[in-house]
């Protein structure tokens, strides 16, 4: 029995390796397929020849290694060697790669935690999306190996070009340095994320947000609660309305069935290298900074995912700029069931002992523990400890200039392709509108019918932040931030000619009338107010044909004379006022001569109180005056009368209505003057547009910066006039002779003398003061950089950057004092030359010198 379950178990090992034979030979082919094959580079992408880039400028941490790196490049061997041998169906891990100079570099020494000055990465959303607009994209040299090199991240910014693995290095370096729990990610994707395939995928521009289902709240049942009132609907009506709801949810099914067929065929075709694509990205870490759960970053797109997206297959290893881990789960479910916790020594092999634990992930209490514990173990057993300290990184400090943080996409423009959209991007004043990006969206997948176009605009004088073109109706919609003359807030029109389909809407609290809105076509206008003491919140006005021009002296137009027929006013409830004495609705019937007042509705009463005024001339034909009588007004009292009104007070009515009408005719023309007016000046500033420049911003406004140089110097020369004044220059020589009133030549000629010697010697006493300081800085700095060229070996990550900080602040000493020394050298002749003058016209030495 023993000796065949012995053969069977040889069999099946037999069997197992045979398998795993086939599955190599299978990897093999394919990756001679792939090498022989050429990678499919989009064609916008230039090829750009990184062997040809100068590196003889580059810092001497680029072009050696020193010897805590050397070591450290020994212990990666080492790990490699043992992961090898215990894993030796695993792919080869990413470790040291060479730089830009051709030599090894461990990755976590790549990474340069950096926070840059600008308030937009401070944030990781920022950091992605600088990172994406930033660099341009290069695929991987063979899709389903990582690359050779990795170069620093101040090479790729200065280049704007990298794979995958530049990207993630840059962003985890900023990401680290705004202090989040970041990093690099060497697993596989699907070829969309690894080639940077938007066009199946929907703009985020245009996606909905996700609406929150409201759940019902359940009634609890009460045996004692209130009998509910019967339901007087009609059931005829809910049948229909059943019927209606039923025919909407078959069409709602038979649109979402034609949609499932047309993304079966919008479906990407088959990946034969499925599963073997290998990527590069960002690992999140929940924990610092706030963030509530871990999430992938994509460099290429600058979008956050998570981590159970279908995108990402696997992962092999991840690293950040103090250790390197290593993968131990299963990936194949993709990255859906992998537990993300690196202190696990079973999920995630440490390639460094010392901190098995990552420090981003305890709070800073927990972490100044840690490391406090740390020393004292190191203290106790410092022989029995073979662990090893990431030495930093080799990287120069990284930064990025105002103007390159503000130009952003190489050459100023960035082009993104989606599913039936295109958008484009680019720098701020690039373009004279001020135009910044553009979503242009399409009816089909060729992208040849154009349905509609978003357009955003920024450093605009009139305020204009956004406009939607409807290719389909021609409908235009602008939108404005707050601070447009005219107080717009949004404007939808077909033409900018009047008497057309306009809408416009205001900043209501910055008018004084409160109009939030006006709606005008050609017969109607109709405006909403917010706000008002009167409580009026809609006027309505309709008009006739036009007529002739006409000219009101308060605006700057003339308007055609379109007649008003009929201008309804609706208010809202006034409380302090009975209800049938509170006005609703009044409408002014002007070519009837007619006035219909509305009132509101009293409490338990569903009809409402109405007077209807029938306007007669003020006189007859015989001159006489008319007298209101009681067919001139036809009232209905909701309920009982409690009082009648007298023919006195109706006529009062009347007269005030009929004033008030004169008055709404004159508002009404100048609502009409207005919208000519804004459509007039919208009209100008589209055809010259103007960009405003920030004061602060002196690179583009040249007038201000002009003004500040002049005064800077007219600031300082007055300064040094007034020092000059309030010194009297000439009074310790005079003390010298005594005060005398009258002195000889020869006793002027020494004042003078002794004068100019002494400010000779006060300048070469100030210079050799500034250079004394100056040469004991240099000093300084020289010993500093001794001592670390020495000891560099035996410093940690943060004693080495407490030392370069130090550094820093003393080689700005140095350039201080050299531009007071070079700024004293050039001013001391100018000095001498101007106090000589000075003394040949003082009147205390003219006298006697011969310079009357």
């Amino acid at each position: 029995m023993e000796v065949l379950e012995e053969k069977e178990e040889e069999e099946q090992t037999e069997g197992e390796e045979l398998k795993a034979l086939e599955i190599s030979d299978n990897l093999q082919d394919v990756e001679m397929k792939v090498s022989v094959e050429q990678v499919s580079v989009p064609s916008d992408v230039p090829d750009f020849d990184w062997s040809s880039i100068d590196t003889s400028q580059l810092p001497s941490s680029y072009k050696t290694n020193s010897p805590k790196e050397k070591k450290l490049l020994h212990i990666a061997d080492h790990f490699f060697q043992q992961y090898t041998h215990l894993c030796p169906d695993r792919k080869l891990l990413f470790l040291h790669p060479v730089n830009e100079c051709g030599v090894e570099k461990f990755v976590s020494t790549t990474v340069r935690p950096t926070l840059l000055p600008y308030t937009e990465l401070y944030h990781w959303d920022g950091c992605a999306s600088f990172v994406s607009d930033y660099l341009t994209m290069e695929p991987l040299k063979s899709p389903i190996t990582p690359p050779s090199s990795l170069y620093s991240p101040t090479t790729i910014l200065k280049y704007q070009k990298g794979n995958c693995f530049d990207f993630s290095v840059l962003l985890c370096s900023m990401l680290i340095g705004a202090g989040y729990d970041a990093y690099c990610v060497h697993g596989y994707a699907t070829h969309e994320i690894c080639s940077l395939d938007e066009t199946l995928k929907l703009c985020p521009l245009l996606r909905k947000p996700q609406e929150v289902p409201k759940e019902g709240m359940k009634k609890k049942s009460n045996k004692y609660r209130v009998k509910p009132p019967p339901d007087l609907q009609s059931k005829f009506e809910l049948q229909q309305e059943a019927k209606k709801a039923a025919e909407t949810e078959a069409a709602q099914k038979n649109k979402e069935r034609e949609e499932e067929k047309v993304t079966e065929v919008e479906k990407p075709k088959r990946d034969p290298l499925y599963g073997l694509r290998v990527h590069a990205w960002v690992l999140v870490l929940s924990g610092k900074r706030e963030v509530p759960e871990t999430f992938f970053i994509n460099p290429f797109t600058g979008n956050s995912h998570s981590t159970m997206d279908e995108h990402f297959l696997g992962i092999e290893s991840v690293w950040n700029h103090r250790n390197y881990w290593v993968n131990m789960q299963d990936c194949w479910n993709g990255c859906k069931d992998l537990v993300f916790d690196l202190g696990d020594a079973i999920r995630w092999e440490i390639m460094l002992s010392r901190s098995n634990k990552p420090l981003q992930l305890l709070s800073d209490a927990e972490e100044e523990k840690e490391l406090s514990d740390r020393d004292t173990d190191d203290m106790e057993k410092e022989e029995e400890d073979m662990s090893f300290d990431m030495p930093p990184s080799w990287v120069a400090p990284i930064q990025i200039s105002p103007r390159e943080f503000e130009t952003r996409c190489s050459q100023g423009r960035k082009v993104i392709l989606y599913k039936k959209a295109k958008l484009e991007k680019w720098a701020p004043y690039l373009n004279g509108n001020g135009l910044v990006k553009r979503l242009t969206v399409y009816a089909d997948l060729d992208c040849a019918e154009v349905v509609e176009v978003r357009e955003w605009f920024k450093n605009r004088e009139d305020m204009l932040d956004m406009r939607e073109v409807n290719k389909q109706t021609q409908l235009t919609t602008e939108y404005f931030s707050p601070g447009h003359l005219l107080g717009l807030k949004a404007h939808t029109y077909t033409s900018l000619e009047p008497e057309t389909e306009h809408t416009m809407e205001f900043y209501n609290e910055a008018r004084v009338d409160g109009l939030q809105k006006r709606v005008e076509n050609y017969n109607e206008m109709t405006e909403y107010f917010v706000g008002r003491d009167d409580f009026l919140h809609v006027r309505h006005m309709e008009f006739g044909k036009s007529g002739k021009k006409i000219h009101l002296a308060s605006t700057r137009t003339d308007i055609n004379s379109r007649p008003i027929v009929q201008i309804k006013e609706c208010f809202h409830r006034n409380l302090e006022k009975p209800a049938d004495e509170d006005v609703a609705e009044r409408i002014f019937l002007i070519t009837e001569e007619t006035i219909h007042l509305t009132y509101h509705l009293k409490d338990k009463y569903i009809t409402a109180s109405k007077k209807d005024f029938f306007k007669a001339a003020d006189r007859d034909r015989k001159g006489n005056e008319i007298v209101m009588t009681p067919e001139m007004c036809i009232t209905y009292q909701a309920g009982s009368s409690e009082k009648d009104k007298k023919l006195l007070h109706l006529y009062k009515a009347l007269q005030q209505l009929t004033e008030e009408e004169k008055q709404l005719k004159q508002q009404v023309r100048q609502s009409e003057a207005e919208v000519l007016n804004i459509l007039k000046i919208r009209e100008n500033e589209e055809t010259a547009v103007k960009l405003t420049v920030s004061i602060y911003n002196t690179e583009r406004n040249e007038k201000r910066r002009q003004q500040f140089e002049v005064m800077k110097n007219t600031m300082e020369a007055e300064l040094l006039g007034q020092e000059e004044q309030d010194l009297d220059y000439l009074a310790p020589f005079l003390i010298q002779i005594g005060h005398r009133k009258k002195m000889t030549k020869g006793q002027a000629l020494r004042v003078r003398d002794d004068c100019l010697t002494d400010l000779k010697h006060s300048l070469i006493d100030k210079a050799n003061i500034i250079q004394a300081r100056f040469e004991k800085a240099v000093e300084e700095l020289q010993k500093k950089d001794q001592w670390f060229q020495e000891n560099h070996n035996q410093l940690s990550a943060e004693e080495e950057d407490d030392f370069l900080t130090c550094c820093s602040e003393i080689a700005f000493r140095i350039h201080i004092l050299a531009l007071r020394l070079n700024r004293e050298k050039q001013r001391a002749p100018q000095k001498y030359l101007a106090l000589e003058e000075k003394l040949r016209k003082d009147p205390r030495l003219a006298e006697y010198l011969g310079h009357a």
